[in-house]
């Protein structure tokens, strides 16, 4: 069994050694790993820091967009990369710990699940206190997404998606920048068969502005948007 860890990153250039060192570092017993990491056309030292890192790790894939074309481009070819078994999207700003990777592979692992959202909603494990209005958007865009997908999720906006590597490959992402997570969520919910999706609770270090936190209002509004479009 094979898993394939898709790191997108813009711009990370504080944090992006050490998450991939976190990463790198996680025990997931006897499945191997590929660290499959798109460089979305970063005006920092992200690129330097990528191609470093391939040198020093012989699981990581490094890939290359010219210019900035937003996550859901980088995920598109992260996918279309990736030789897997299992995929799983982690961000590259540590808001997201490795450690609970093996809550979120153990259902698909057990032949439970085809699906697993990380959520951080879900309760039991600690969340950074922060921002009342994000985490009251992200409820609300996530009840509008079960409402048109009929689902019962907690965090549809989640960054920790899992999926068996056959049913991610079947969805053909459409959506550049944040608009990509509620597409993502409406194209496996009509998938026939619909895949078994499970929601773990994660744990989450949430990032203020300034520590370079990207998402915005705009991409809330973009994120209702695609809700209605895919549904």
């Amino acid at each position: 069994m094979k898993l394939s860890i898709v790191i997108p990153c813009y711009n990370e250039e504080r944090t992006l050694r050490k998450a991939v060192a976190r990463v790198v570092a996680t025990d997931i017993g006897e499945v191997s790993k590929e660290i499959l990491i798109v460089d979305d056309g970063s005006a920092d030292n992200s690129v330097e820091i990528i191609n470093a890192l391939e040198k020093e790790h012989e699981e990581i894939v490094a890939l290359f967009h010219e210019q900035n074309m937003g996550k859901g481009a980088a995920l598109k070819t992260a996918i279309a990369a990736a030789t897997g078994d299992i995929l799983l999207i982690q961000d590259a700003d540590m808001e997201y710990s490795p450690s609970d990777y093996p809550k979120l592979l153990e259902p698909i692992l057990d032949d439970r699940a085809d699906v697993v959202y990380g959520s951080r909603f879900k309760g039991g494990e600690p969340g950074r206190v922060l921002f009342f209005w994000h985490s009251a958007g992200n409820k609300f865009l996530t009840l509008t997404s079960n409402m048109m997908t009929d689902l019962n999720l907690t965090d549809m906006e989640t960054g920790y998606k899992v999926f068996k590597s056959e049913i991610i490959k079947q969805i053909d992402i459409e959506e550049k920048r944040f608009g990509v997570e509620p597409e993502i969520t409406a194209k496996i919910a009509k998938l026939d068969p619909r895949p078994r999706i499970y929601e773990v609770g994660i744990s989450y270090a949430g990032r203020t502005y300034a520590e370079g936190k990207k998402i915005g209002w705009k991409d809330g509004f973009r994120a209702l948007y695609c809700i209605m479009k895919y549904k």
